[in-house]
């Protein structure tokens, strides 16, 4: 696990290891980010909400265990327990058994780990201290390799902004436009090509790069024959 250091990868690793640990029929991923928990990792699909559902410290049944660092199983009908919030998004909210374990590193809380199952369970006590020991052992690891991705996407972050500084002051050159209308003409390119809008940026850099070449070709092409 230690070696799958982009956060995705290392999770999914999680995942593997977890939902083999225990009974279970899904097993989720949230990650600490500021004051809320985002689900990062899902073992069943869940393309619409992974990296978009966000729960807050000490909401739910997740957020009071991030809050606590102390897990929580239930053995059936853990819709009905007064921590309890409803996802309309999650099928494994309608699950009967519940088992939520923090994942945590230097005693501070980075995430949880859920198992759910359909059918009631009971989860036994070498279950649940078996995922609680993933949530300390890669607690660590988790917590470095959030940093990381956050670190590569503020870095891609200040490379498109460049790239955007640069492609208006080309436009604003070329077209003899303002600042604004010149970000307002990248962004419509970005949106009607459905291009990210550093690719938009990086078109027109390259293009003027293009153009500039091509004039000093002719400017330099009749000189060098004249010199022949």
């Amino acid at each position: 696990m230690a070696s799958a250091a982009p956060l995705r990868d290392l999770l999914a690793h999680v995942l593997e290891f977890a939902a083999s640990a225990a009974h279970c029929d899904s097993c989720l991923i949230y990650v600490v980010e500021g004051d809320e928990l985002i689900l990062r990792a899902s073992q069943n699909a869940h393309p619409d909400i992974v990296d978009r559902l966000k729960l807050k410290i000490g909401q739910g049944i997740t957020g009071w265990v991030a809050e606590h660092k102390q897990p929580v199983a239930i053995t059936q009908n853990a819709y009905n327990d007064q921590r309890f919030r409803f996802v309309n998004e999650l099928p494994e909210d309608r699950f009967e058994a519940f088992l939520s374990v923090p994942i945590l590193s230097r005693g501070r809380v980075v995430g949880a780990i859920n198992l759910q199952s359909r059918i009631p369970h009971t989860y036994s006590e070498h279950e649940i201290k078996t995922v609680s020991s993933i949530g300390l052992l890669v607690g660590a690891h988790i917590e470095m390799a959030r940093l990381e991705t956050a670190n590569s996407q503020l870095a891609r972050q200040l490379e498109t902004r460049k790239l955007v500084e640069r492609a208006k002051g080309i436009l604003q050159n070329d077209l003899r436009i303002s600042e604004q209308e010149a970000y307002v003409r990248l962004q419509r390119q970005s949106q009607e090509n459905r291009m990210p809008l550093g690719a938009i940026a990086n078109a027109v850099i390259v293009s003027q790069a293009l153009r500039t070449k091509s004039l000093i070709a002719e400017r330099s092409g009749p000189s060098a024959s004249k010199s022949q």
